[in-house]
């Protein structure tokens, strides 16, 4: 078949062209500058375009609107504080000789601190980690007054969880100032950065597999993809240092510090920025260097891209992992393979539609196996991820998944229009239709675009599954007396219906057998008279306490009546914190 398409190169056209230029040379002076910032503003003047604005406003309007979920009033949990030693707001008697914190799944400490009454704070750098137990010792005795535990960890999903807990000796005093404000500008940058990486992933090694696997040979976007490529080498190792800083709840200004850069790396998302290096640089390589090993270092990116996702972030830390990581993986190797090949395959349309026909041809035939795995991957980790319906609405996580979920179905309604409708009569040559094509991948671009900004939205939202399993912890108080002692765990630990169960021993840990165990939990301050339940002991040595409702959250006091004998009984109690 021959090809007769003509069309004259228009100023704006050849515009574009040096700006692309320009701007990879810029982008290799400045990683060797530093001026990053320039570098971002350049590539995003030089991707937008100029025949495409009138979509900008509608992609705009989508970021703001993520900015306005994403942005929650305060910070997100994703590891819950279940249960602390002393507890939140006790009073004791003397200074305690150990700390504890207890997580709702295994956590790294980064920062912990002790804020005396006087508003000294005594780092604490002696613990130890017993399965979801951070062990604190406390190196001095402490005076009368109101001290202030403040920690910062690293969850198992690899995002910083901070707080603080009150306890007093003595008596209570004036509690010192503990700010725990969410840094605005430095989310705008976490934010920002992962867009970008985004970007240097998806657009740019997904493109350098494009360019060799399905162009072969084409060269249509390369500078697109290596200006891409290039962002994303500025954003891997920035976004690992932001990822330092809100590890450490430390300001932007401390960027430099080589303590940031080191707690960045101990996260699991340093594996994810660690590896998402390799796989731009072998997209990269697979551009500027041989031709000959071109294919196989950009297959070896785009693997590389699956694995830098699956290697850190709230969905390849859900459980059972044997499959939530490889979900994880082809979700990202299949949003590179479709995103990647978008600009390439829209200036190739749109210069060298000689060179696109078989490009396009290539494209159209994978596409609908990536479009099935993608929506395969995609619906297993939202079930796993969401677990309830009414978590779309009810958490920032849900909102955000629902407007990706709008943005997908405009995304997969236009790919389904191009594929069926348009793919045909642009390979038999109808120029009408190739310009049609065009505008519809320009458009796909920026739905893209958009998406990437609601994905990285996410890294402020725990799942609806973190927060299930967090409600879902109980709460624990250990009593200990001469006389006796016992565990006691109502679970879960909120309000609402819960199961006790009690175990009690002698004051020395030894074996205590008793006829009967009664709890009584009181709450006065808030005119609830003493709940009593008898406790059963089903066999396994374990009392237990069914159909008991908590009906208000807050300190309760716990009490138990253990029964010894016909002419004993042991009457022991501790205060208990029961969640909303």
């Amino acid at each position: 078949m021959r090809w007769n398409i003509r069309r004259p190169a228009s100023s704006c056209c050849r515009r574009n062209d040096l700006l692309a230029a320009r701007f990879v040379r810029k982008c290799a002076s400045l990683l060797h500058g530093g001026d990053v910032s320039a570098a971002f503003l350049q590539w995003t003047v030089c991707a937008a375009g100029q025949r495409i604005g009138r979509f900008a406003v509608g992609l705009l309007a989508a970021i703001v609107l993520l900015a306005i979920i994403a942005a929650p009033s305060q910070a997100f949990a994703h590891a819950a504080l279940v249960t602390t030693e002393p507890a939140d707001g006790a009073v004791l008697a003397q200074s305690p000789a150990q700390l504890s914190l207890t997580f709702s799944e295994p956590v790294s400490p980064l920062v912990l601190t002790l804020v005396r009454p006087d508003g000294t704070a005594i780092p604490l750098t002696s613990f130890r980690l017993n399965g979801q137990t951070i062990e604190i010792d406390n190196p001095q005795t402490l005076g009368s007054g109101t001290h202030v535990l403040s920690w910062r960890v690293i969850s198992a999903d690899g995002h910083p969880v901070g707080g603080s807990v009150l306890f007093s000796i003595g008596a209570p005093s004036a509690a010192p100032a503990v700010s725990e404000a969410v840094d605005r500008g430095l989310r705008s940058a976490i934010w920002i950065g992962k867009v970008f990486l985004y970007v240097g992933l998806f657009l740019g090694v997904g493109g350098a597999f494009a360019i060799a696997w399905l162009a072969k040979g084409g060269r249509s976007g390369q500078r697109f993809v290596i200006a891409a490529i290039l962002c994303g080498l500025v954003a891997a190792p920035l976004s690992l240092g932001f990822q330092g800083l809100d590890a450490l709840g430390a300001p932007l200004v401390r960027l430099a510090q080589p303590g940031v850069w080191r707690a960045g790396l101990g996260t699991s998302f340093g594996w994810t920025v660690l590896v998402a290096l390799v796989a731009l640089g072998l997209g990269l390589l697979s551009l500027v260097g041989p031709r000959g090993g071109a294919k196989l270092s950009a297959l070896a990116g785009l693997a590389g891209v699956g694995a830098a996702l699956a290697a850190s972030g709230h969905a390849s830390a859900a459980e059972p992992q044997w499959l939530t990581r490889p979900m994880v993986f082809l979700h990202g190797a299949g949003i590179a393979f479709w995103a990647g090949a978008l600009r390439p395959l829209g200036l190739a349309m749109r210069w060298k539609p000689v060179e696109a026909a078989p490009f396009l041809r290539r494209f159209s035939q994978a596409i609908l196996l990536v479009v099935a795995m993608l929506a395969a991957t995609g619906i297993v980790l939202a079930i796993i991820q969401v677990q309830a319906p009414a978590a779309l609405l009810e958490t920032a996580y849900g909102r955000l998944l629902l407007v990706k979920l709008a943005l997908l179905f405009f995304l997969f309604t236009l790919a389904a229009t191009n594929r069926w409708k348009l793919t045909g009569p642009a390979e038999a040559g109808e120029t009408e239709v190739q310009r049609r094509l065009v505008r519809s991948i320009a458009i796909e671009m920026l739905i893209v675009l958009a998406i990437f900004g609601v994905a990285a939205g996410w890294r402020f939202t725990p799942p609806p599954r973190a927060l299930a399993i967090a409600a879902a912890q109980p709460a624990l108080v250990h009593i200990h007396t001469p006389k006796a002692m016992a565990d006691l765990s109502i679970t879960p630990g909120h309000v609402g219906p819960v199961a006790a169960s009690i175990v009690i021993m002698t004051g020395d840990f030894g074996p205590l057998d008793a006829e009967q165990v009664t709890l009584v939990l009181s709450k006065p301050d808030s005119g609830i008279e003493p709940i009593k339940r008898a406790a059963t002991k089903p066999g396994d040595g374990i009392w237990r306490v069914d159909g008991l409702v908590v009906p208000v959250p807050g300190r309760w006091t716990a009490r138990l009546d253990i029964l010894i004998s016909d002419f004993e009984m042991v009457k022991i109690e501790a205060p208990i914190d029961i969640r909303p």
